[in-house]
This record gives structure tokens, C-alpha cells and sequence, in this order.
């Protein structure tokens, strides 16, 4: 018989992406019965993350200070920013070894039904990275599905046009309905690759 306090941790594990009912128990039952000595260290290295860990003010990446790695680092290419819908998006095209550029994650994407605005993004400092004019080219990076292409056409319809940034949309290689998280790395150089124009 299952414990109450088994089945809270389980409940809780099995809210994570990916894991159904089997995996979160599985994972329960590792930690809890297979291999304690492992718990407290998890423990304390989420405490710590969760103390530790927030968005990077300038593009919405993982950081632990005001700025993440990325656009800390003065040897990236400045004029071209990638947007991208997650932080695991960002995480697979920089695996790829295929781009050099910035980011920019949104944390979502436009969703009516759901009832997700612009609001509900990380669409204003988008927009005044743009009004700061330090971007010349705008890679947008999103789902090819309804949500992500909504997304795309708010983008290019209400960022400001004065600035003369260039919009291209990765696509090529990249299934019908699929994201970014999911595609190989052969396959998002080649998405990178061949962007094509999305004015």
C-alpha cells in the first residue's frame, strides 16, 4: 500500500513535462526506496536553484545574475536576434553549433482560446529591444503550428517597421505542427540556414 505522502510526492512529479503516472512512480519509488541517500542532495540542489535561478533581464534566458551567459558574452553577434517560444527552444539551437546571434524567449505564444494575450508574453521588451535599434535581423524561431504562426503575425504586424529590421521565419526541415525542442541538430542548422523573409 501506497503512502499519503507517497502519493503527494508522486502527484507532484507527475505534473512535470513528460512524466505520466508510471514514470513519476517509478521515480517516487527510486528516490524513496531504491536510492534515499540521493534524496537530500536533490533536495537542496532545487532549494538552491529555486533560490538562485531567474529570468535574464534582457532576453528572458535562465540566469543567476542580472544577465545570462549569452548575452554577457561580448563575442556574440548582437544585430541578429532569435526568438524563441521556451528557454528549451534556446538550449536546442545552441546545441545545433549553428547560430551566434541573441535570443529573445517569449515564454509562450498566442493562444485565444486559451486566453493568452500579449500580455501574457515577453513581448514588451522585445519591442524595446527593437526601438533601441540594436537588431538588424529578427529570426523568428516559433512552432510551425496555428499558435506559433499567430504569434509570427502579431510580431511582424505590431513591432515597429521604422527600424529597417529584416524578418525571416525558420521553417525548412522543420515538420508541420513540430517545435524546435524536438528537431535535430542537422536539422535546425539547416532550418537556420535556409530562413526565408517573412515580410
Amino acid at each position: 500500500m501506497k503512502t499519503s505522502a507517497f502519493e503527494k510526492l508522486q502527484q507532484h512529479l507527475k505534473q512535470l513535462p513528460g512524466l505520466g503516472y508510471r514514470s513519476s512512480e517509478r521515480i517516487a519509488l527510486h528516490l524513496l526506496v531504491e536510492k534515499p541517500a540521493r534524496l537530500p542532495a536533490l533536495v537542496a540542489a532545487l532549494q538552491e536553484a529555486a533560490q538562485a535561478v531567474r529570468r535574464c533581464t534582457h532576453c528572458g534566458n535562465l540566469a543567476e545574475g542580472e544577465l545570462c551567459a549569452i548575452c554577457a558574452d561580448e563575442k556574440r553577434d548582437r544585430s541578429i536576434m532569435c526568438v524563441v517560444e521556451h528557454v528549451p527552444d534556446l538550449v536546442a539551437i545552441e546545441r545545433s553549433g549553428a547560430y551566434r546571434g541573441v535570443y529573445h524567449v517569449l515564454h509562450g505564444k498566442l493562444s485565444p482560446i486559451q486566453g493568452v494575450g500579449p500580455e501574457d508574453l515577453n513581448y514588451e521588451s522585445l519591442r524595446q529591444r527593437v526601438v533601441a535599434g540594436e537588431v538588424n535581423e529578427l529570426i523568428l524561431a516559433l512552432p510551425n503550428d496555428v499558435e506559433g504562426e499567430a504569434t509570427c503575425h502579431f510580431l511582424t504586424e505590431h513591432l515597429p517597421k521604422d527600424r529597417g529590421v529584416r524578418v525571416t521565419r525558420i521553417g525548412f526541415g522543420l515538420p508541420s505542427g513540430g517545435g524546435v525542442l524536438y528537431a535535430d541538430s542537422v536539422t535546425l542548422k539547416s532550418a537556420l540556414d535556409a530562413r526565408r523573409s517573412y515580410q
